[in-house]
């Protein structure tokens, strides 16, 4: 079932990181930009932790991870190795440096503009893995920090879409805290990124 399309509030998502990437599964990227509203539902997270030496504020605050500081639910956009933007979601209190990585959307509006972003006519390879996903919906550094709970040029929407059987893994492309379980990925999607071994 669908209904009226509208943004997530602040009070929706989880305050648990882990939580939170299990509750994005399902929900709505939007990107508007001047020519066309892009959207993709989200079928493949992963969850970085207090602690957790793959997560980018390990370390502390630097000026390039501040925004995973901010309260749940802004964007944190990185570049990864130099080539790819990534698309995070702040997942805790102020303060507190967690995130969740959007890794793979279905595009579901927008297509064409998703299309001549990405240079390929191959729908299923659109958004599926987190370079495709923000090179599609144009995401760069300048969207870092943005608010996802309120309409704007990035932000995170729902429409009551019912969401399938959700499946969780070990996160990919990873080196330390590999064995953790917190991938988590809409089972049977064919925009879920990664080796198929991970998607059953």
């Amino acid at each position: 079932m669908r209904g009226r399309l509208r943004p997530l509030s602040r009070q929706e998502l989880p305050g648990d990181t882990t939580d939170l990437a299990r509750f994005l599964i399902g929900k709505l990227v939007v990107r508007d930009l001047a020519a066309a509203r892009l959207m993709g539902r989200i079928v493949e997270t992963e969850a970085y932790l207090v602690g957790d030496a793959e997560c980018h504020a390990y370390r502390g605050p630097t000026p390039r991870n501040r925004s995973l500081f901010l309260e749940r639910g802004h964007a944190y956009v990185y570049r990864a190795y130099g080539v790819s933007w990534m698309l995070n979601v702040s997942g805790d209190a102020e303060g507190v440096g967690t995130g969740v990585l959007i890794r793979a959307v279905e595009p579901i509006a927008g297509l064409d503009v998703m299309r001549a972003n990405r240079g390929t006519d191959a729908v299923r390879n659109l958004t599926r893995g987190p370079g495709r996903l923000a090179a599609a919906f144009a995401i760069d550094r300048s969207l870092d920090g943005t608010d996802l709970c309120r309409e704007g040029p990035l932000w995170l929407g729902t429409d009551h879409h019912h969401v399938g059987a959700i499946g969780k893994s070990v996160r990919i492309g990873i080196t330390k805290n590999a064995d953790r379980l917190l991938r988590f990925f809409l089972c049977a999607s064919p925009f879920v990124s990664g080796p198929g071994s991970l998607n059953v």
